[in-house]
């Protein structure tokens, strides 16, 4: 038989997106035999099929985000950038301009810095704090392709991953509450130690038989004070994103056949958040492009193909009413679909709407591994808090990563132990990929101590996280930040 049929490894991921990816990577790092699977042919989940190309504004972005943003601008300078805000339709001056922005413009600005990206707390949002909101919120934007290359060439460098890419399996296998090994959809066999999911849906998870909610949670569930009465069948709304270019031919292009130019599934057209490329070029994100029940009640493939649809009627719609973007031209559409929230698996620890409330330095928990500060931000007719900025980070312990009745598996996704609300917050690329790296870190000092993943050593789990760079508190640590700027690549030109 060929060994490849029958294979044994330290750490199993399932799911190449920003979290698994992360675990994936840590792991190696420290030692670990890791095979990681992904069911598409690129690593990075939302962040390159899905074109989610911009990292958002987020407290907690250190560790393997920053090593990854670090070996980006060495290798591929020209295909990422730092960006701020250029106008915005909360910001209109009539005086200035006869119709508004059709949403939020962020622009490439040489003069940021990585540390400039990871401070979105503290202010009052778009409308009240414009002018803090200008000064504060900066994002990363990068070309999707380079960025799976950067993820394989990262992987690679450690030196001990199994990459498999466009892989499935078929079946997994417990004793006693543990994975013992996966049936892979080419028949081979994946044994571990311990298993990670990555699959955004909690599809491993699922397939071991953990508890998932999908919805939004009833207010008695938590204990949320903005949560609505009574469980739903509402989630965060789906985008699909597009890509424009520059043109030397202007015009209005024109619709395919079939397609009507009005908004037939909502009142009008929503806000749209356009991001510059280093190119030139912009990522277009309808905000959203379909409501979240709607696509799960037509499936993920019915559900892209109408979204492609209402793709062209919007810009149609945009060109139409702003001659500016008659100088530029539809480029592409992303391949996936954008999706904010599906599956959220019930873990040890259920992170809510009180302890994103909840200052990061006042909370109990002793095992928190990642910090996170984004606002709740739900994207649809059912918001029921839109998005509500946060005073201050909070902290996501451990046991968010850890479903119930399971020994070996830990979850680091958008699936993770979150309510709907908290999840609404946690979701972003880069706060997984901190999700993704304590996974993969736990993992391997639970292997050196014989610790099971419950009763692991958190004080060194943390300090082994700290050592790595990643940030637990706020503000950040001295050191750290002294790190961060003298490694950043674009500090070099300041």
């Amino acid at each position: 038989m060929n060994d490849t049929i029958n294979s044994s490894y330290d750490l199993v991921v399932v799911g190449g997106g920003s979290g698994g990816y992360a675990a994936a990577l840590a792991g190696t790092r420290l030692g670990l035999s890791v095979c990681l699977i992904e069911e598409s042919d690129t690593l990075g989940g939302n962040a390159v099929r899905g074109g989610v190309n911009s990292w958002e504004t987020g407290a907690g972005g250190t560790g393997i985000p920053f090593d990854l943003y670090c070996h980006f601008c060495m290798n591929h300078p020209q295909d990422i950038g730092i960006h701020g805000f250029g106008r915005h339709c909360l910001w209109h001056d009539p005086t200035k301009e006869a119709k508004p922005f059709p949403g939020g413009e962020h622009l490439i600005d040489p003069s940021l810095t990585y540390l400039d990206t990871l401070q979105r707390h503290g202010t009052k949002g778009l409308s009240h704090d414009s002018q803090r909101c200008r000064k504060q919120w900066h994002g990363l934007v990068f070309e999707p392709t380079t960025m799976h290359q950067a993820m394989v060439s990262l992987l690679e460098q450690s030196g001990q991953c199994d990459l498999r890419l466009n892989t499935t399996f078929k079946e997994v296998h417990t004793q006693d509450q543990n994975i013992t090994h996966l049936t892979l959809d080419d028949g081979s066999l994946i044994h571990g130690k311990y298993f990670v999911d990555g699959t955004a849906d909690g599809v491993l998870c699922n397939a071991a038989g953990c508890e998932l909610h999908c919805g939004e949670d009833p207010q008695n569930r938590y204990d949320e004070p903005s949560a609505p009465q009574h469980a739903t069948k509402q989630i965060n709304g789906v985008t699909l994103i597009y890509r424009i270019t520059p043109t030397t031919t202007p015009g209005i292009e024109p619709l395919p056949n079939g397609t009507p130019s009005t908004c037939w599934w909502q009142d009008r057209f929503s806000g749209t958040c356009f991001v510059q490329y280093p190119n030139g070029d912009f990522n277009v994100n309808m905000l959203p492009t379909i409501q979240g029940q709607a696509f799960l009640e037509l499936g993920y493939a019915k559900a892209y193909q109408e979204c492609k649809r209402r793709v062209q009627a919007h810009w149609h719609h945009v060109q139409s009413n702003h001659e500016e973007f008659q100088h530029y031209k539809m480029l592409y559409t992303a391949p996936g679909l954008g999706v904010r929230e599906t599956n959220r698996v019930v873990c040890e620890y259920m992170l809510t709407e009180r302890d994103l409330r909840n200052d990061v330095n006042k909370q109990k928990h002793p095992d928190v591994i990642a910090i996170a500060d984004h606002a709740m931000d739900t994207h649809g007719r059912h918001c029921t808090v839109g998005c509500a900025e946060l005073a201050h980070p909070c902290g996501i312990p451990l046991r968010c990563l850890l479903p119930v009745g399971t020994v070996n598996l830990l979850i680091a996704c958008r699936a993770s132990g979150f309510s709907s609300l908290a999840a609404s917050s946690c979701r972003l690329s880069r706060t997984m990929m901190q999700l993704g790296q304590a996974a993969g870190t736990a993992v391997a000092l639970a292997i050196e101590t014989a610790s099971s993943l419950r009763t692991l050593p958190t004080d060194q789990l943390r300090k082994q996280l700290a050592t790595d760079h990643v940030t637990l508190t706020w503000p950040m640590p001295d050191d750290l930040v002294a790190y961060l700027k003298h490694n950043d690549p674009a500090s070099s030109h300041l």
